[in-house]
């Protein structure tokens, strides 16, 4: 396969190691077209030559410029391009146009399991994909492993991949493939609950993917690269497969759950394995915080030199709990800002200058070739600092999105319609006096209380204060009289009887760090929220449910446990009998 001519080592985290023989079955045959961006280099984020400042100021300055120079050094290419980057508007950009190169995964083949394992359930992945097939004439065959014992049904297309292993060259010469080529198609859910399926392109995005990679984690040769996402997401993507492997560097793959089979897995793992960098989901760290410090300071730690959070921003407490427990107070943590649509990290406070602060839950600092701009409600640039508004990206990237797959219309009406010329985030952000930033949530996320507008996740930055409430979430539902309110949705860290009590306490922390206005009117304690695999909380279906929108609830294909919302909506039932009685 592929792997063996690039030279990558993969570590699987599984409690029993699996043969190295079949080591390259955990990943897409891929990254062949690896020059390698990375190299020694020390400091603050792996400082590239010149320094951030200059690299900054080059890449905003001349962004075609600035990328073509860094991907001739930083790809290997099968014919060079002659033009960095296309003409037309944002949502039609082109990049490396004449280039041909290979990623490698041509859609002729799927590589899967008879079944997978997660926090000691069995998924059965051969028949989701038997599925799958039926919409997908391109596949002319599926590759199934071994991960059970168990038998599943083998049809016309099925081989076993151990026999077939058996019979290859360790060596596989990968097809080239133009620049702009799609790589992969990758399906997040919309806010209207109808999945969007993103499309990235092969250059651009491999050449994004790795340069984030290293820049953002201080990545250097030898290092063991530790993302816990789900590979199927797009975290996963990038910094389970493609930057890491592209990166040449040895990455850890992860298919358990945080708690399984207790809360010091990752731990074991970190010692187990030797990891270096350790990036991971906020929702994961304020689950494990939970549990209380015994479990980390279990094992050793001693090889950890950066931790990263994905997917959400992450509240005070929690990176205090991951940077002074699990990182000792000696690891750079990074709170890293990105989408699917992005391809790879938009905003993190690595890399920066040498010895830069880092501002505790604030993603501060943009990479090389984003210009971050905020808009008003009018659509016009606020300029200045110590200012919020909409979050949007001045200059196309490389590694954005191309389109939505069938239907570019929608791809140009969600990103480059609100605000024409820049790529539209959904995303509020406030700019620090310092010119820092700090995402405050998504904007459709923002409710308009009696005139006020407050961003969902400030109230619940300020309920994550209360030691006995790990997790929240707030939504905006209609009101009578003041147009929208507050209902909150509320983990605690153990059942309690006495919760009217911690209600309270609740209300008097919003009042007290915002406003009364901010106040929920409603607060529901529920066993867990409605989350992703990758563990993004999905908002959208806890509105529909205090909506009474439940028989509409759209899709949950992306939840991790669907049974979730069964558990919700009881829950929510029973608090408006009692409230109503």
């Amino acid at each position: 396969m592929a792997l063996a001519a690039v030279g990558v080592r993969v570590l699987c985290a599984l409690r029993r190691p699996v043969p190295l023989g079949r080591v390259p079955v955990h990943v897409p045959v891929a990254v062949a077209a690896r020059r390698c961006v990375s190299g020694d280099s020390g400091g603050a984020g792996a400082l590239p030559p010149g320094g951030y400042r200059v690299w900054q100021e080059r890449a905003a300055r001349d962004p075609a410029a600035f990328w073509a120079e860094v991907a001739r050094d930083a790809l290997l290419w099968e014919r060079p391009f002659h033009t960095a980057r296309g003409a037309g508007p944002p949502a039609a950009v082109r990049w490396f146009l004449g280039g041909r190169l290979n990623v490698s995964a041509g859609c002729k083949a799927v590589i899967t399991y008879n079944q997978g394992i997660r926090g000691g359930r069995i998924i059965e992945l051969k028949m989701t994909v038997d599925e799958a097939v039926k919409s997908c004439p391109n596949i002319k065959h599926v590759f199934v492993a071994q991960r059970t014992d168990n038998k599943v049904q083998m049809g016309d297309h099925d081989i076993p991949l151990d026999e077939e292993m058996a019979k290859a060259a360790s060596v596989c010469a990968p097809e080239s493939m133009d620049s702009e080529d799609m790589l992969f198609m990758l399906y997040t859910s919309g806010s209207t609950g109808k999945p969007k399926g993103i499309v990235h392109s092969q250059a651009g995005y491999l050449l994004y993917a790795a340069l984030t990679h290293k820049y953002v984690f201080d990545y250097q040769q030898g290092d063991v690269f530790g993302c816990v996402a789900d590979i199927g997401w797009i975290t996963g993507h990038s910094y389970v497969v493609y930057g890491p492997l592209c990166n040449g560097a040895t990455s850890v793959l992860f298919e358990s759950t945080p708690v399984y089979p207790d809360p010091g897995r990752y731990w074991e793992m970190v010692e187990r394995l030797k990891i270096n960098q350790f990036y991971g989901a906020p929702t994961a760290i304020r689950l494990l915080l939970n549990y209380g410090e015994e479990w980390v300071k279990k094992y050793d730690r001693s090889s950890l030199k950066t931790l990263g959070s994905v997917g959400e921003p992450i509240n005070n407490e929690a990176w205090h709990w991951f940077y002074h427990v699990v990182g000792e107070g000696r690891c750079t943590l990074v709170d890293t800002w990105w989408q699917t649509e992005t391809g790879g990290i938009c905003i993190a406070p690595r890399p920066s200058e040498e010895q830069a602060e880092i501002i505790p839950a604030m993603a501060m600092r943009p990479f090389f070739g984003i210009v971050p701009v905020l808009m008003d409600e009018n659509g016009k640039v606020i300029e200045g600092n110590d200012v919020s508004g909409a979050l949007c990206i001045a200059h196309p990237w490389p590694g954005m999105a191309r389109t939505i797959y069938g239907d570019h219309q929608r791809f140009v009406d969600a990103y480059f319609k609100a605000y024409p010329g820049y790529y539209f985030t959904g995303d509020g952000a406030y700019r620090t006096e310092k010119g820092y930033y700090q995402i405050t949530g998504r904007v459709d996320d923002v409710i308009n209380i009696s005139g006020h507008r407050l961003g969902t996740a400030e109230i619940e930055d300020a309920m994550a204060d209360h030691p006995e409430v790990p997790e929240t979430a707030v939504i905006g539902y209609p009101h009578k009289i003041k147009g929208e309110g507050a209902f909150a949705f509320v983990v605690l860290k153990e059942q309690t009887d006495n919760t009217d009590r911690i209600k309270e306490e609740l209300k008097t922390i919003v009042a007290s760090k915002i406003a009364k206005y901010a106040v929920p009117d409603h607060i529901l304690v529920v066993k867990r929220l409605p989350k992703t695999r990758s563990g993004k909380i999905m908002r959208r279906l806890l509105r529909k449910v205090v909506t009474d929108q439940s028989s509409n609830i759209g899709d949950v294909t992306t939840l991790d446990d669907p049974g979730v919302i069964k558990e919700i909506l009881d829950a929510y039932q029973k608090y408006k009998e009692k409230n109503s009685s």
